[in-house]
């Protein structure tokens, strides 16, 4: 089962962007959980020179079978043209968090 759960990297330009995508994800059943990091700070290489800039992040419970339509969703609200959505495998975890991952998403 482990390896269906998947934990989801978003950044988002603001608190309230990361809340927003988040609070839409869970209450979709795209996402389990959302966890929401404020005070993130990214340097990173964007229109042809080093940015600086104030972010947050959210950290998204899924499965590999909501994936995509989760994928989808955050490119729909969210206010960059390209935003940062990594995916990584659960390699492994207490079976019964893991299960309420895999029963809330229906996944």
């Amino acid at each position: 089962m482990a390896l269906s759960v998947m934990i989801v990297y978003i950044t988002a330009a603001d608190p309230a962007e990361a809340e927003r995508i988040g609070r839409t994800c869970v209450s979709e059943r795209l996402a389990a959980c959302a966890n929401l990091i404020p005070g993130l700070r990214s340097i990173y290489w964007w229109d042809g020179a080093v940015q600086d800039a104030a972010e947050a992040a959210l950290l998204l419970k899924t499965t590999a079978a909501r994936l995509p339509a989760l994928i989808a969703r955050v490119r729909a609200l969210h206010s960059y043209d390209c935003p940062c959505v990594e995916a990584w495998p659960v390699a492994d975890g207490d079976p019964d968090f893991l299960a309420w991952v895999v029963r809330e998403t229906g996944g």
